[in-house]
Order: structure tokens, then C-alpha cells, then sequence
């Protein structure tokens, strides 16, 4: 299983709206691949950073993911 924490920070607000416009519809990609067991990113205290966590059955499963969003931007 692989599984990893982290932060998405925003340079200002703008950036943060994006990702809020965008976030939906990454995440439910992301849950539709096979191997995800699960992809939350959450809103922090601070509206510019968020909590990403994500888990995915095994490291071919997750390296896919990677692939998947090179290159990918919310925005």
C-alpha cells in the first residue's frame, strides 16, 4: 500500500479559487482509478493551503496516478 500526506498551498486567493472550481472533478477522477483506495484534500484553517492525503493499493497503482496528472493544473 502506498500511502502519502502533504499540503497544496495557494499563492493568494485566486489560486485557492481555482482550486475549489476545480477540486471536484479531480477528485472524483481520482477515485474512479483503479488501485485508489482514497484522495482527500481538504481546506485547512488558512483558506490558502489544503491537506492532501492520498492512498492507493500498491506503487503501480499509484505510479499510474502520477502519470495520469503530469502536467495536470487546476486551472
Amino acid at each position: 500500500m502506498i500511502k502519502l500526506t502533504g499540503r497544496l498551498v495557494c499563492t493568494n486567493r485566486e489560486e485557492s479559487k481555482i482550486v475549489r472550481h476545480y477540486l471536484p472533478e479531480h477528485k472524483r477522477l481520482t477515485h474512479e482509478e483503479a488501485g485508489c483506495i482514497s484522495f482527500d484534500v481538504t481546506e485547512t484553517a488558512d483558506p490558502l493551503i489544503w491537506q492532501v492525503e492520498e492512498c492507493f493499493t500498491d506503487k503501480d497503482a499509484f505510479d499510474t496516478h502520477q502519470i495520469k496528472n503530469e502536467g495536470f493544473s487546476l486551472g
